[in-house]
């Protein structure tokens, strides 16, 4: 296998003076084009080349950013032969930044959680509450737990950050790359958050009875009262945690497949198709055998299809939300032939009001209201939204892989669409891991 190398390089300006009169809020875009040509490109058209991305054919992907404002633009580019393909750098969300809101009471989470008693789960101290949840019932994890099938592999997930000391998260991990802050170190969300407002997370108050905060759109954090009262008051980011938590979700259904953190997006959820596409290729050539992107875009594109195709032909199996707005629509990369897209159920196998739905979107279902997961700083909390549907179905992949290593994406795909129907929009069904084993094994 040839492997793609992820080259962070600064290259000056094509017109060096001009660089001082470049504006953050000019648009990026993505150039196509081989190195040779690059920098004349970027001299014809007043472009200052920010980063890029070879492939294994030679050609890169470059990020670039116009001097000046230049509406134009598109249309020059398009116009020159030594252009192989141009996009716009498009924003790529976290869907849970924007929807739903969560789906229970802040009362009855913590009904939901009458034991956080702290059992081992495979070599990790968790909440029982959270290893006994009821949508792990659902989908058959115990059963398949015991045959024993617990995870191989490993599952690159495309986010935010990861806290990796969480206890049920600790020694479980790869390395990563975050291409957000340029490092291999990937650190939590905490980072990214003052440091009094990253202490009072961090502080346990031992004794203090419990309750559920609000602290974003999607996320309950089951917190001490009195921190519980703090961060409510004060907000955390709108994507706070979301890599944690969805990294909490496939270590559920597969707590002995290891993760690999590949940060994209900022804790308030913000992130480009550039980093999303460098972070599919790093996994692909680093090892990874599912990669997780509980993200969405409302815009094609076509640097976001290559990379999604680079994946599968190195029999990578992707996974990807399809979004909460509650509509017939598509997105991507979950509308991608080649990727296996997620909507949300509860645990009446109904489809959850916020999912988006249509066979074109969803390939299948797994549960996605008021799921227990970890949450940064030790703590854990209850999440809402195909995301973290997405993350089940991750590791539904990861135990199928340990069953079958290597297995073909199609394959894969094939046997997690034994699953138990939901109705006519919600794909193949709601997910079933013990059905998609027996699948797998024939």
């Amino acid at each position: 296998m040839r492997k793609l190398s992820v080259l962070l390089l600064g290259l000056m300006a094509a017109v060096a003076p001009a660089a001082a009169q470049t504006s953050s809020a000019l648009p990026s875009f993505l150039l196509r084009a081989n190195p040779a040509d690059a920098p004349f490109i970027a001299a014809r058209h007043n472009l200052t080349i920010v980063s890029q991305v070879t492939d294994a054919s030679g050609v890169t992907m470059y990020l670039v950013t116009p001097v000046v404002d230049n509406p134009g633009l598109a249309t020059e580019l398009n116009g020159d032969l030594a252009v192989m393909a141009f996009e716009r750098n498009h924003v790529v969300g976290i869907p849970e930044s924007i929807r739903p809101r969560l789906m229970q009471s802040t009362a009855a989470i913590l009904e939901a959680l009458p034991d956080r008693t702290i059992v081992p789960y495979y070599g990790r101290s968790v909440w029982r509450g959270y290893a006994n949840q009821p949508a792990a019932v659902l989908i058959n994890t115990p059963a398949v737990h015991a045959l024993p099938v617990t995870g191989g592999g490993v599952v690159a997930i495309i986010d935010t950050g990861i806290d990796v000391n969480h206890p049920a998260l600790v020694g479980a991990f790869v390395p990563g790359y975050d291409f957000v802050r340029q490092q291999a170190t990937v650190t939590s969300d905490l980072a990214g958050v003052s440091q009094s407002t990253a202490a009072i997370l961090e502080a346990q108050v031992v004794g203090e009875p419990f309750r559920a905060a609000l602290v974003n759109q999607s996320t309950a954090a089951i917190l001490e009262q009195s921190t519980a009262a703090i961060l409510e008051a004060s907000g955390l980011p709108a994507a706070f945690g979301h890599g944690t938590m969805v990294a909490g979700l496939v270590r559920l259904v597969a707590p002995t497949a290891r993760i690999m953190p590949l940060t994209a997006f900022a804790p308030d959820g913000s992130g480009d198709v550039f980093n999303v596409v460098r972070a599919i290729y790093y996994a692909v050539d680093h090892g990874a055998n599912v990669i997780n992107m509980s993200f969405s875009l409302a815009d094609w594109s076509a640097e976001l299809v290559r990379a999604v195709n680079y994946a599968n032909e190195h029999d990578v199996i992707c996974v990807a939300s399809a979004g909460n707005n509650g509509e017939e629509t598509l997105v991507f990369p979950s509308a991608f032939r080649h990727v296996v897209g997620v909507g949300s159920s509860n645990n009446l196998d109904l489809r959850s009001t916020f999912s988006n739905f249509g066979n074109g979107l969803v390939y299948l279902a797994a549960p996605g209201e008021s799921l227990i997961t970890p949450f940064p700083a030790g703590r854990y909390a209850a999440v809402s939204g195909t995301s973290f549907s997405a993350a089940l179905v991750s590791g539904a992949a990861a135990l199928i892989e340990q069953v079958k290593p290597g297995i073909e994406p199609t394959n894969a795909q094939e046997a997690l669409s034994c699953a138990k129907r939901i109705g006519q929009d919600m794909g193949s069904g709601r997910l079933d891991l013990l059905s998609a084993l027996l699948r797998a094994l024939k």
